[in-house]
C-alpha cells in the first residue's frame, strides 16, 4: 500500500493509514521499525519532506496542511514556513550572478518597451514590477491586459523590446506560448522560473532560475518578488540620471497632491 500510496503517508495519521490499507496501526508500527525507523512518525517523515519540496499534488499539499493544523503543530509548520522562505531566497541568489543580472538590465533599459508577464499567482509579481518601475520609467507595460490575451499584447513587438515572463511549476501554457512567439519576434526574452528545464527558460535569453519550494499547496512567490526587486534595482542603476529625477518628481506630486500620509511632527 505504501508504494502505490507514498502521498497518502505524508498526509495521514497512522490510524488512517492503517484504515485506508485495511491493517491494524500496530501493523504499520511494526512495518516502520522493520525497515529501519523509530516508528511511524520517523517513517512518514521522508513523505513529508516529499510534500514540502513540491513533489505532489495541491491537493494532497493541501490536506497535510490541515493535517497538520488538526495536531496543533501549527508551531512546527511556522518554522519550516519561515525556513522555507529564507532558504528559497539564499538558494535563488546562490546561482545567480552579478554580472547575469547586470546583463539583463542592460538589455531592459535599451529597450523601447519592456512586457512583464505573470498569470495566476504570478500576475501580481509582473504588475508589482511593472508599478515600481513605471514611477521612473514609461515603456514598462504588464500582460496581459484586461481583456485581451499575452500573445496578441506583444502584436507589434519587435527586436527593441524586451519580455520579462514568469511562471513556475506547473508551467502556463500562455507564458510558455508567448514566450516562443515573442523570440519568433526577435524580442529579447527574460525568463524567471523554478527550474533550468523550463520551457520559458529554455527560450530565454537571460534566464533566472527561483526556488520556489514550500509546505503550502502553491509556489512561493518569495524570491521571485525578491529577484524582481534586484532586477529593478539593477536597471535603475545602469539607467540615466534623468530617471532618478523622475521618480523624485513622482513622489513630490504625490506629496504635493496629499496621497501620503503626513509623519506626525
Amino acid at each position: 500500500y505504501v508504494l502505490e500510496n507514498p502521498q497518502d503517508v505524508g498526509i495521514s495519521t497512522v490510524r488512517e493509514i492503517a484504515e485506508a490499507a485495511k491493517v491494524k496501526p500496530n501493523t504499520f508500527v511494526r512495518m516502520a521499525r522493520q525497515v529501519g525507523f523509530d516508528g511511524y512518525d520517523d517513517f512518514r517523515e521522508p513523505f513529508r519532506e516529499a510534500i514540502r519540496r513540491g513533489a505532489v499534488s495541491f491537493p494532497d499539499r493541501a490536506r497535510w496542511l490541515q493535517e497538520i493544523r488538526k495536531s496543533g503543530a501549527l508551531g512546527g509548520l511556522y518554522a519550516d514556513l519561515v525556513d522555507a522562505a529564507m532558504r528559497n531566497v539564499e538558494e535563488t541568489f546562490a546561482g545567480i550572478s552579478c554580472e547575469s543580472l547586470t546583463a539583463a538590465a542592460e538589455a531592459i533599459w535599451a529597450s523601447r518597451d519592456v512586457y512583464t508577464l505573470g498569470v495566476g499567482v504570478n500576475n501580481s509579481n509582473a504588475r508589482n514590477f511593472t508599478y515600481l518601475a513605471s514611477t521612473g520609467m514609461k515603456q514598462f507595460h504588464a500582460i496581459p491586459q484586461p481583456g485581451s490575451v499575452a500573445v496578441d499584447d506583444l502584436a507589434w513587438a519587435g527586436e527593441r523590446d524586451v519580455l520579462i515572463a514568469i511562471t513556475c511549476r506547473p508551467y502556463r501554457r500562455e507564458v510558455v506560448e508567448a514566450v516562443k512567439q515573442a523570440r519568433q519576434q526577435g524580442v529579447t526574452v527574460v525568463g524567471i522560473s523554478d527550474s533550468p528545464a523550463s520551457p520559458i527558460i529554455r527560450g530565454s535569453d537571460h534566464g533566472f532560475v527561483v526556488a520556489a519550494d514550500t509546505p503550502q499547496f502553491f509556489p512561493s512567490s518569495v524570491s521571485t518578488i525578491a529577484l524582481l526587486e534586484t532586477l529593478l534595482s539593477f536597471v535603475i542603476a545602469v539607467a540615466s540620471d534623468e530617471v532618478v529625477g523622475r521618480v523624485e518628481t513622482f513622489h513630490k506630486r504625490r506629496h504635493h497632491l496629499g496621497m501620503y500620509e503626513e509623519d506626525p511632527e
